[in-house]
């Protein structure tokens, strides 16, 4: 029994429903927008403020319940449950959703536990409001086989989305940064937000979010893809090492930087500039290297530091 999807922290994905707008930078270079306008004569019919989103078929919504079926037989290869990550094509947190869609995909939900439903949003200040009104009953708060996460890209959002994912009632809370845009220091964010603190071997107190289950990084990709600096997904890799919390590397994108086996020999593509303008020099991080070259996505892989990083929840 494969798996129905290529992403590499899950097993399916399913989509209710098609469409979205943009909200965040990184949604400027939407793969979902994308294939939406070519399957549609070049427009996105589906996307954007006030267009229609689209409500898949019958048949696609019997798939997880197909699924569910055979929990038995994946567990008996695979040693564990099924991951289904919900909505890869829009937001099951739209605003514009019909609420009646999804009052259906709870009930789908509700009705294949034997899926862990991986819900991921960058409207994590709507889960709240938006869902089921059977979540809170019952000897827990939430539903034990849904994990809710949200996607940030840079500090600006980690600093406003983390401690709304954190309140948020959950079997687990995993976060993506994908595509990853600028350095994230969540010890930073803890502060400002009051997360409990630890004290690390010399001394200094940092603080780390406590309740995160899983932390996802990746470069992103498609033809105008951003770089991904090496030592943002280092520094977020060693943050999760120090406070326990499972670390997935899934890409590094288009680009690598030129000191990695992956980028071709030749000149670099492209110097790395800070999101600001600022050009990135060489003396920033211990081991940064300023020069870029755009390999593509096969090439470039997913090693980080020549180690694969597939941490996932207990």
């Amino acid at each position: 029994m494969s798996a129905n999807s290529k992403i590499e922290w899950t097993d399916h994905t399913f989509n209710g429903w098609e469409g979205c707008e943009k909200i965040s930078p990184g949604c400027d270079n939407c793969y979902a927008e994308a294939r939406n306008a070519r399957f549609a004569g070049g427009v996105a019919t589906n996307w954007g403020p006030g267009a229609e989103r689209r409500r898949t078929s019958g048949a696609n919504w019997n798939l997880p319940k197909r699924w569910n079926a055979q929990h038995a037989a994946f567990h008996a290869q695979h040693g564990r449950r099924q991951r289904v990550f919900c909505a890869s094509l829009s937001d099951v947190f739209d605003n514009q959703i019909e609420k009646q869609w999804r009052d259906d995909l709870w009930q789908l939900i509700w009705e294949t536990p034997h899926l862990d439903w991986q819900l991921l949003t960058k409207r994590i200040g709507n889960v709240m409001d938006m869902l089921p009104d059977e979540w809170g009953n019952g000897l827990t708060p939430y539903w034990p086989h849904v994990w809710i996460g949200a996607t940030v890209v840079n500090q600006t959002e980690a600093d406003r989305d983390i401690p709304k994912l954190i309140a948020v009632p959950a079997a687990k809370r995993f976060l993506s940064l994908e595509p990853l845009l600028g350095p994230v220091d969540l010890r930073l964010m803890s502060r400002s937000f009051g997360f409990p603190k630890h004290i690390t071997r010399d001394g200094h107190a940092i603080g780390m979010p406590q309740g995160l289950h899983q932390v996802i990084v990746g470069g992103e990709s498609g033809r105008a893809a951003r770089p991904m600096h090496p030592e943002w997904a280092r520094s977020l890799r060693d943050q999760c090492a120090y406070a326990g919390i499972p670390f997935l590397f899934k890409q590094w994108g288009e680009w690598i930087s030129t000191d990695q086996e992956a980028c071709p020999s030749g000149p670099p593509f492209s110097r790395w500039e800070w999101a600001d303008g600022t050009a990135f020099q060489p003396g920033d991080g211990n081991r940064a290297m300023s020069l870029f070259c755009k390999a593509g996505k096969k090439s470039t892989g997913r090693l980080l530091d020549e180690i694969t990083h597939d941490g996932f929840p207990a």
